[in-house]
């Protein structure tokens, strides 16, 4: 008979750690003691899980204990803190934070993409950014068939990504401003007034320009495609959308390939769906990816002002298939290669 698992979610009521529950019962996952855990702020509430109800602990160093696996969503620092405690106690964490990132000692794992890397864990493995996620899905069968030299892209992220506080705080600017356009509206997560606005900053600034958020972009994708050489420029933009990151993508491929021929590889690679036939309104929008496990690609073409230049859109549900499905999909491919 197939194993069960004794499985917890640390952040289990933020709202990745919801994700992450509701993925884990929309697949059955095979579970035997289920544990959710938050920070004392928000331990006691309770969450619903395979027709149970169970009440939030506080995370302790032995929360852990006899515990297999660990789905974390709690912020770096509580990562940092309780990762390395979980692993030692025997319990393999797939960690949604930034902390562990960078690690060479850790792997960073779309598992479509580069789920050989998860047999290298010693303890934990990486999520990467939601942003990354969703770009090496869309351009692992290009890499794979023509290689990839450089990759521009500007993303369009919606504000669950920040969080919930995030998402509060553009329904509470955007009540205020319909109630009076002139209002002054508090800013608190995101930099600057989001509600009708764009934001060009997520994240803090570092030493070269970018924000920490466009070098994750550049970093992780180099590290998820084992490959230093790609070149990658990024430009992260905050939008007031709920749910849903949308990317524009410009690729310089190694050799030749046709918008034709792109859209096929794309089209037959897992968990990519492309959705382009502008002439007929046919493109992906963060609408469409609400909810879905697959990501988006539309508006394919050939760059016309380069050599082996292509343009993409790119949408994904940055809550589901950037983080809780991501990290679902990690404990499953352990599963089936009998790594745990």
């Amino acid at each position: 008979m197939a194993k069960n698992y004794n499985l917890c979610v640390l952040g289990a009521t933020g709202m990745v750690g919801k994700e992450m529950i509701k993925v884990l019962e929309e697949r059955k996952f095979p579970v035997n003691k289920f544990l959710p855990l938050a920070s004392e702020r928000t331990a006691g509430q309770t969450v619903a899980f395979q027709g149970k109800e169970y009440t939030v602990e506080v995370a302790k160093p032995e929360s852990f204990a006899g515990m297999e696996i660990g789905l974390f969503s709690a912020g770096g620092k509580v990562s940092a803190l309780l990762a390395p405690e979980a692993a030692k106690r025997g319990c393999v964490v797939i960690d949604n934070t930034s902390h562990f990132r960078m690690d060479p000692e850790v792997p960073l794992v779309v598992p479509e993409v580069n789920g050989h890397a998860i047999k290298r864990h010693k303890g934990i493995i990486a999520n990467p950014n939601c942003s990354t996620a969703q770009l090496v899905l869309a351009l692992k069968p290009i890499y794979d068939a023509v290689g990839i030299e450089r990759i521009v892209v500007s993303t369009y992220q919606s504000v669950s990504g920040w969080g919930k506080e995030a998402v509060e705080e553009l329904l509470t600017q955007t009540k205020a401003l319909l109630a009076d356009p002139n209002a002054k509206v508090e800013v608190k997560c995101i930099f600057k007034r989001i509600a009708f606005n764009v934001v060009p900053q997520i994240d803090q600034f570092v030493e070269n320009g970018y924000t920490k958020e466009e070098m994750k972009m550049v970093n992780e994708t180099r590290k998820i495609f084992e490959d230093d050489e790609i070149q990658v420029t990024a430009t992260t933009v905050r939008v007031p959308v709920m749910i849903g990151h949308s990317e524009s993508v410009n690729v310089k491929t190694r050799e030749k390939i046709s918008a034709d021929e792109a859209r096929k590889l794309m089209a037959g690679f897992a968990d990519v769906k492309v959705v382009d036939n502008p002439a007929k309104g046919e493109y992906p929008t963060p609408i469409d990816c609400a909810g879905k496990n697959e990501t988006l690609v539309g508006r394919v073409r050939e760059d016309i002002s380069q050599e082996n230049g292509l343009e993409m859109w790119i949408v994904s549900d940055n809550l589901r298939r950037g983080a809780a499905l991501n990290a679902v999909l990690i404990a499953e491919r352990m599963m089936a290669d009998k790594l745990i």
